[in-house]
């Protein structure tokens, strides 16, 4: 037992000491060769403290012991200053060479300076930084499988998979010899030190052969994966959020050209019917005049009410582009000349007017029917069709921010069940006329299936409205979140959630936020802390869904495109084909920003496309 405890010790005095020498190196000063006997003066303890801010006077060469004491003892203030807590250690362990004492030492500084970053107290560290470990190293198994920072990491394999989770061009994971321990880890501290800037704070004998890999060493090795790899997933934001952008416009050019094909069509149309009625001449018989009539009927149950539709299907595009276009801040879609809903509207009047024109053309051959009847049939159906029309204009013409539109469609749908009511009424009154033979009307064009028909149809239309905005104000707020992150996020709070209480206390948010990778200094984590107690009286299920959807929200302002799209370039004035290649977004967002950005050359050498201008273009 007690050659194993040495043996852990010579490991961590080994990985401790590079790993102060990483420190001291970044701040200009030669590495240490002992830890013991290098810091027993307090000269390296001091130099180690000292990039950010200045002790003071120190002796830099010190002899007596009392110099030696003084130099430790300032170090140890400073140490204790930065809100570090030492115990059962002093001047005098330092200077006598207490090897336990140090190591412990340093390891409270690794957790503080290093590991803090993922988390603020041991144990919780342990947790978030072995979860991160576990979640990256998953589609591995059952080769890796991460269960403690010490015998898990013995064959190198674990090490390998990191990588390649993340870099997987730096080396083949599957061509791996899963049994040749030391190769596999020898592998892994290569690669992570050449292209990764990680430091081999560990030797491959240090996990490969030992009965147990000391915990304290791995530990501090693996947390450099763990700040390396954070780094590089920002740089994915930069390119999700383009792809994301480009997805959009392209969708939205997509919409504003159905609209416009599905808009000259139904206007084609309409025209070509009414030309068509223009023509007809009547030969004067009942027999020809009935079949005009049963024509005409035909045409409102099957062609016109499929231009009601299209009519009030382009009529939703129409405010769907333009709800998706002031949800990110879009310039607004003006249609072609001729293509408005305004255009659209006219030749609908004009239609309805050349309906009217035909039916009484018709009715005109026909026998006259009940004066009485047929008004009271027309002055109930025209009234009820133009409460159809007023409410189809009033939700065509809901606009506004999100909200202000969901408050202005429940006004319109609490005046749907007097309509039902008033349509009842109509039915009655109809089944009254065809007791009477009355089989025409000249004072209106529609019978109780047309209404009943446009009454169907602006009840769904009003449902597919609130169940549009409502899906847009889900995709305004939770704009980064899939069903799979969602399931994350709730695993890892109950992971967190020890006690069960579906709260989390400072040190267990702390430990939650690590294991997804997002980090804090200590005192913003404070300030998010007390701000999700203030609004929620805790750190809740509920508030910690909402601080993550606020954390990782991705609503593309202009700024933000703008910076991303120069990270991409590189800082150049303008991007190039391969520039978005590297960037890994799909051949279709390619194809959309190559075509609707301008050149920013003249035909000489690789296209470039001037991102700046077209920015400047599509937002408002």
């Amino acid at each position: 037992m007690e050659s194993l405890e040495a043996r852990s010790r010579d490991v961590q005095e080994r990985t401790f000491c590079k790993w102060l020498n990483t420190k001291l190196e970044s701040n200009g000063y030669p590495p240490m060769t002992s830890l013991v006997q290098d810091l027993s003066d307090g000269v390296r303890l001091i130099q180690l403290m000292v990039r950010d801010t200045s002790l003071g006077r120190y002796n830099r060469n010190p002899r007596m012991r009392v110099q030696k004491a003084e130099n430790v003892n300032k170090a140890l203030e400073f140490i204790t200053s930065r809100g570090v807590k030492l115990t059962n250690i002093g001047p005098e362990d330092i200077i006598d060479g207490n090897v336990k004492l140090i190591l412990g030492m340093i390891w409270t500084l690794i957790l503080r300076f290093t590991i803090a970053d993922i988390s603020e107290e041991g144990l919780s560290a342990k947790e978030g930084l072995l979860l991160w470990c576990q979640r990256k190293t998953a589609p591995y198994k059952p080769d890796v499988d991460v269960q403690d920072f010490s015998l898990s990491w013995s064959d190198g394999l674990a090490l390998c998979a990191l990588i390649h989770c993340h870099r997987p061009d730096l080396l083949d994971y599957d061509k791996l010899d899963k049994l040749d321990r030391h190769g596999n880890t020898r592998l892994a501290f290569q690669v992570a030190e050449e292209h990764l800037g990680i430091p081999q704070l560990l030797e491959v004998a240090d996990l490969c052969d030992v009965a147990r890999p000391d915990e304290r060493s791995v530990m501090t090795y693996v947390a450099s994966y763990f700040h390396a790899f954070s780094t590089m997933d920002q740089a994915e934001t930069v390119s999700r959020r383009v792809e994301k952008f480009a997805e959009l416009m392209h969708s939205v050019w997509l919409s504003k050209n159905d609209y416009e094909r599905r808009v000259r069509t139904l206007l084609a149309s309409v025209l070509e019917i009414q030309a068509l009625w223009a023509a007809i001449k009547f030969t004067g018989t009942y027999t020809d005049a009935k079949e005009h009539a049963a024509n005409f009927q035909k045409y409102k149950q099957t062609t016109k009410r499929q231009w009601v539709t299209e009519k009030q299907d382009v009529s939703q595009l129409f405010g769907n582009v333009q709800t998706k276009l002031r949800t990110y801040g879009l310039r607004e879609y003006v249609p072609p000349a001729g293509l408005s809903l305004a255009d659209l509207d006219a030749a609908w009047k004009a239609l309805l007017s050349s309906e009217a024109k035909r039916s009484r053309a018709i009715n005109a051959q026909i026998r006259e029917i009940k004066e009485t009847l047929r008004k009271r049939f027309a002055d109930l159906a025209n009234d009820f069709e133009k409460s159809i029309s007023v409410i189809s204009s009033e939700l065509t013409a809901i606009e506004g921010p999100l909200e202000e539109q969901q408050e202005q469609i429940k006004h319109l749908q609490v005046r749907l069940p007097a309509l039902a009511e008033t349509l009842a009424t109509i039915a009655g009154v109809e089944q009254e006329c065809q007791d009477a033979n009355v089989e025409e009307n000249d004072y209106t064009v529609f019978t109780y299936r047309d209404l009943e028909f446009e009454h169907e149809l602006v009840v769904q239309s009003v449902s597919k409205k609130i169940t549009f905005i409502d899906n847009q104000i889900v995709s305004r707020n939770m704009t980064n979140l899939t069903p799979a992150q969602l399931e994350q996020f709730e695993s890892t709070f109950r992971y967190f959630d020890k006690d069960e209480s579906n709260t989390l206390e400072p040190a267990e948010m702390t430990a939650a936020l690590a294991s997804l990778g997002i980090v804090y200094s200590e005192e913003d984590m404070f300030l998010i802390y007390d701000q999700l107690v203030q609004d929620y009286g805790a750190v809740t299920y509920e508030a910690f869904i909402n601080l993550l959807v606020e954390i990782t929200e991705d609503q593309t302002s202009p700024a933000q495109l703008r910076e991303s799209f120069r990270g991409i370039a590189g800082d150049k004035p303008f991007v190039t084909e391969l520039d978005l290649r590297l960037a890994h977004l799909p051949q279709t967002s390619i194809d959309y920003l190559r075509e609707v950005m301008p050149s920013a050359q003249n035909g000489v050498g690789e296209p470039e496309y001037d991102y700046e201008t077209w920015l400047d273009d599509v937002f408002a």
